[in-house]
């Protein structure tokens, strides 16, 4: 039975932008016990597609035209009062951040349970078991914390876990998941896929699943939709579109899936760049009545970067990736351990460290500042130093150029770039003060596939042209992969185990590294 119809949906965009409609006769449907995946790149009409299917389209869009329908039932003719009563209690939507999807001062228990209040009149206290109930179905690991906690101090895994018990919590008929595993490591991405298809199965929800991720299409897509500017341009079973593509844009956006197995290996120099040897870092985090148990998140880790080469550091959140990456650009102070930049220590002062080290952010519209023009802001660093303005300004132009973008580019703000042009701009923007290492802390997680190749091959080219050397944070293994010479792999601190990465991931010695192997959705399609 078709829980999900959308015929012909037209979407028109506000006046001035870059097309005419948001989405432009798109027809779906989603049956029950069906999980159906939305894929496309950016600005593709996924989430417009979906919000509008959630009655919460935002403001200068409006329908055009076209049919939506909840089993039957036409959504355009609800008033808002229905929409309320209709969302979350027949139709629910995981959002891509929790985060900002959920109310940091609320519990958990409390926003998990403000789903019976509200629309069952439950009391508090059924409310509260129901919750309670809810979470251990979601399999989180403490349930009875988890439900007195506040959103911060769940982990992303787990607040992802509690979005899906919200969503659930009614045993909805729809449910949407709007890219709920883009920014979650792999072991967890696994986790949270295995969960909401075994949920699915057993509640015999239609989930409409939007990704631009086709190793999750493959792990768990009983159907497919391609869209591209507003329009499905494909649709067909999983196996048909992974395997026979119609559409050539659906063929481009396969082949820029990267593959698992690494590229032939190069020669590499003897000469070590970047050592870092028994570096230790502790937290200390306090709450309002008691002092915490400290967590050690680098304990006596040691590697080393050669010249020119490309050291990934891989694991899962929490292993200290990120904590070690900061630690080498300056930005954070260490208890034990040392950092050698070519054989000399890591100065402590800031300043200084930015001559020699400089770090690409995984957001590149968080780092930048949203006032200030994008050539500038390249700029901002050398003048810093002591470069003279003008020459500063000529330089940034040429890096400009030198990234892919246009250097007439300079004068706009970074609202006008696209996600992936941003990132371009945070890379010119560290390459500026000419820097011995460069730190990628996940530049390309939180793009599309087509752009994530495209960065990829960016950074390749700067560093067979600039000789960079670089320490790359991610915990896309594919990623890894495809751009690294060597790698680290990471767990609660510690560096499980080290070497060229074509033969870390062919044979890894670690338990942990196979299971980070194994978890990769759809690893076999993609296997390179």
């Amino acid at each position: 039975m078709t829980r999900l119809a959308v015929e012909g949906l037209t979407i028109r965009l506000p006046r001035g932008a870059d097309r005419p409609y948001a989405i432009e006769d798109v027809t779906l449907s989603v049956a029950a016990g069906e999980i159906l995946c939305v894929v496309g790149e950016s600005g593709s009409g996924k989430s417009v597609t979906a919000s509008a299917a959630m009655g919460l389209l935002a403001p200068g869009l409006a329908i055009e035209r076209g049919r939506m329908a909840l089993s039957g039932e036409d959504l355009r003719a609800k008033s808002p009062e229905a929409w309320r009563a209709i969302r979350g209690r027949r139709i629910a939507m995981v959002f891509q951040e929790p985060m900002t999807a959920l109310n940091p001062l609320m519990t958990v228990g409390r926003q998990i349970g403000e789903m019976w209040r509200v629309h069952l009149g439950l009391g508090a206290r059924e409310a509260e078991r129901r919750a309670l109930a809810a979470l251990r179905e979601v399999n989180l690991p403490d349930p009875e914390g988890a439900l007195r906690a506040f959103p911060h101090e769940l982990s992303g895994g787990q607040r992802q876990r509690v979005m899906i018990a919200m969503a659930l919590a009614l045993e909805p008929e729809v449910l949407i998941c709007d890219e709920p595993t883009t920014a979650l490591d792999v072991t967890t991405q696994a986790q949270v896929l295995a969960l909401i298809k075994d949920l699915q199965r057993r509640h015999g929800t239609a989930v409409m699943f939007i990704t631009h991720d086709f190793g999750v299409v493959a792990e768990i897509a009983d159907r497919v939709a391609v869209m591209r500017l507003g329009r499905v341009v494909e649709e067909g079973t999983a196996r048909e579109v992974l395997t026979a593509p119609q559409h050539e844009y659906t063929r481009a956006l396969l082949r820029a899936v990267p593959a698992l197995a690494p590229p032939v290996p190069r020669a590499l120099s003897p000469d070590a760049v970047l050592e870092i040897r028994g570096l230790t870092k502790t937290y200390v985090s306090r709450g309002l009545f008691r002092r915490r148990k400290p967590v050690r998140a680098l304990d006596a880790v040691s590697v080393t970067l050669r010249r020119g080469a490309t050291l990934a550091v891989v694991g899962e959140s929490g292993s200290g990736k990120s904590t070690l990456a900061r630690c080498v650009v300056g930005l954070l102070g260490s208890e034990g351990g040392e950092i050698r930049i070519d054989g000399a220590p890591l100065p402590t002062r800031r300043r200084d460290a930015a001559r020699l080290v400089q770090m690409v952010f995984q957001d590149p519209y968080a780092s930048l500042n949203p006032r200030r023009r994008a050539g500038a802001q390249v700029a901002q660093g050398p003048i810093a130093a002591g470069t003279p303005r003008a020459q500063a300004q000529r330089d940034a132009r040429e890096l400009f150029a030198m990234v892919g973008l246009d250097p007439e580019a300079v004068n706009r703000y970074p609202h006008e770039f696209s996600g992936g042009q941003r990132q371009r701009i945070g890379i010119a923007r560290a390459l500026a003060m000419k820097p011995t290492v460069l730190v990628a802390d996940e530049p390309v997680s939180a793009l599309d596939v087509s752009v994530q190749a495209q960065v990829l091959a960016l950074l390749r080219e700067l560093q067979d042209r600039l000789g960079l050397s670089i320490l790359f944070i991610t915990h896309d293994l594919r990623v890894a992969a495809q751009l690294s010479d060597e790698v680290a792999v990471m767990r609660n601190g510690v560096v499980e185990e080290a070497g060229p990465i074509g033969e870390v991931f062919a044979a890894p010695r670690s338990d942990y590294t196979r299971s980070l192997i194994a978890a990769i959705p759809g690893r076999a399609m993609f296997a390179g």
